[in-house]
């Protein structure tokens, strides 16, 4: 057991720049190097061409002085105006709800209003609906290549306005700018990806059962889509459902999370510019149940895409399975993280700091239960408190910053719970356990970066995914207790093992119940691998090749009296 006398000991490590820390955590930063830059602009040559309801989750007065598009604009520098939109986009126009009523978005750094958005309801939706399947006729009878086209489209003008996606991005989410621009870049890369995979939605010819016939299967359109996206990732989390959808030749009907509609607007915006028909990808957003209902309870729907919490999910899954819907469910976490005695501990700090703070430890994959060997805990929980202790908190907008605030009240409520609980069950804190007030930004949820050591599974922190800065720290003796300690949830999304042996790696790999296994690494997601996970984290996959499989349909096609059925020998 970890002694708590060294809590206290001081260890000198060399400062931690704050945009290279940022920069870290993103691998597809690192993949735009600067000749990509160069070659991306060059082929960039096409035509570029309103107090009713507060903001849920939210403490306090949020009424802000931004109630235009223009004032928000120049509030937070975004040069393309046009990209801001306080309408939803419904059949290729920008419509208020037929009642005119709003809903507030609020900037979770200084708790203030920035500005209001349709609160629409069933009828709305289900008019998206039938724009949806009107434009999916046209829209799944093109050619592969045309469609690929017009994404690709699409994917370059997300690029070319990445500055103010991002501006945007901050304003209503909160991140810190560079990693925000990671994200513009993450959620293009899913938009390149799906218009090459368009062209690949391959049929098959099978070895026939008789000689006069023949026998194949193709590959069609699965029908109208449906996607709800989180606030979590608001650019990303869109473009990897409707890229999909669209490459496939469905049309789709996004449902933003009312957090962070501002991110979906502006792809609804670059998506009229690339060429993308009316009707052929919509936003609506506002009464959830009413939207939700609408959409899984239609006929004329025939996928829908989720993700979210795990308890919603579940909801969804049981109104869509009275109209027999495809789904694909991407639901919450509870991540185990790894570290054998022989790991390499830095790459192991640096992989934990990566995985467990970005976007302010607000994401479905990161590491939320550090299970590490008896012998090594105490250098590595020393080491990662003091690395965790040196992120810059703050602001996303105001200068450099690790990490930003929680999205909103209810976060903030549910993450200093679960700290509370720890430490009345016994864990000890390293770093952080705290709120933290800024000047600048006095009604923002800022959480400090927290790691608890003495942890153990009665402890909500370990239980439940906490959906914020806190690492949570437990020690194991042999592979099967960590094994075990690791697969003790109803989760199985991601997961993390550190260690210096391949036939550990492999072993403990295969053994893990998880959709996915980041092995020595803390950075998982890419455009080209399939994203998903196992028991009650979810049903099917998002990226790779298996990500355009989910938005079609295999038929198969028996073709008879192609001949004389007469043996030929």
């Amino acid at each position: 057991m970890l002694r708590r006398a060294s809590y206290a000991v001081s260890v000198q490590f060399r400062p931690l720049n704050s945009s290279s820390f940022v920069a870290q955590t993103h691998s597809y930063v690192r993949w735009q190097s600067a000749k990509r830059i160069a070659e991306i602009r060059a082929i960039q040559n096409f035509a570029r061409g309103d107090d009713k309801d507060s903001a849920r989750g939210h403490d306090g007065d949020t009424k802000g002085h931004f109630s235009s598009v223009d004032a928000l604009a120049d509030m937070i520098g975004v040069q393309d105006k046009g990209l801001i939109r306080s309408q939803c986009f419904i059949g290729g126009a920008w419509t208020d709800a037929d009642d005119g009523d709003t809903i507030a978005v609020v900037n979770p750094a200084t708790g203030l209003e920035i500005l209001r958005v349709p609160k629409m309801g069933r009828t709305e939706t289900d008019r998206a609906i039938t724009h949806a399947s009107d434009a999916m006729t046209l829209w799944s009878k093109l050619t592969a290549s045309k469609r690929a086209s017009i994404l690709h489209r699409w994917y370059r003008l997300i690029l070319d306005h990445g500055d103010d996606l991002a501006r945007i991005m901050v304003a209503e989410q909160g991140k810190p700018m560079l990693e925000a621009k990671g994200e513009v870049v993450y959620a293009a890369s899913f938009v390149e990806w799906f218009a090459e995979e368009a062209r690949r939605a391959y049929g098959e010819v099978i070895p026939t059962h008789d000689l006069d016939t023949r026998v194949f299967a193709t590959r069609q359109p699965v029908g109208v889509c449906a996607a709800i996206t989180p606030w979590n990732f608001p650019l990303a989390m869109i473009t990897r459902k409707a890229a999909a959808a669209l490459a496939a030749g469905c049309s789709v009907v996004v449902k933003p999370s009312e957090e962070t509609p501002l991110s979906a607007f502006a792809l609804g915006v670059l998506a009229e510019r690339a060429g993308i028909p009316a009707g052929v990808i919509q936003f609506v957003t506002g009464d959830y149940e009413a939207i939700g209902d609408a959409l899984t309870e239609s006929d004329v729907v025939r996928k829908l895409s989720f993700t979210g919490s795990t308890e919603v999910g579940k909801k969804l899954n049981a109104k869509c399975a009275a109209t027999v819907k495809n789904v694909s469910l991407e639901l919450g976490g509870n991540a185990p993280f790894i570290v054998f005695p022989d790991a390499n501990i830095d790459a192991a700090v640096d992989g934990a700091i990566m995985s467990k703070f970005r976007n302010s430890g607000q994401t479905c994959v990161c590491a939320q239960r550090f299970i590490v060997h008896e012998k090594v805990v105490e250098e590595f929980a020393t080491k990662f408190a003091a690395k965790a202790k040196q992120l810059a908190v703050g602001d996303g907008s105001k200068g450099e910053t690790d990490q930003g605030p929680l999205i909103n009240a209810d976060a903030m409520r549910k993450v200093e719970s679960h700290v509370e609980d720890a430490v009345k069950k016994g864990a000890v804190v390293l770093c952080g356990g705290e709120r933290m007030v800024f000047e600048h930004a006095k009604g923002g949820h800022f959480y400090a970066p927290t790691v608890l050591v003495e942890c153990d599974s009665t402890m909500k922190v370990f239980a439940e995914e906490t959906f914020g800065p806190v690492a949570a720290i437990a020690t194991f003796t042999t592979e099967d207790e960590a094994i075990a300690m690791a697969n003790k949830t109803r989760a199985g999304l991601a997961s993390y093992v550190f260690t210096r042996d391949n036939a550990t790696l492999w072993r403990v790999s295969e053994a893990l119940q998880y959709g996915i296994v980041g092995a020595n690494t803390g950075i998982i997601s890419t455009a080209s691998a399939p994203f998903g996970g196992m028991r009650e984290s979810g049903i099917g996959r998002e990226g790779g090749k298996h990500g355009l499989e989910e938005y079609l349909e295999v038929k198969y096609v028996c073709m008879a009296g192609l001949g004389d059925k007469k043996n030929p020998w």
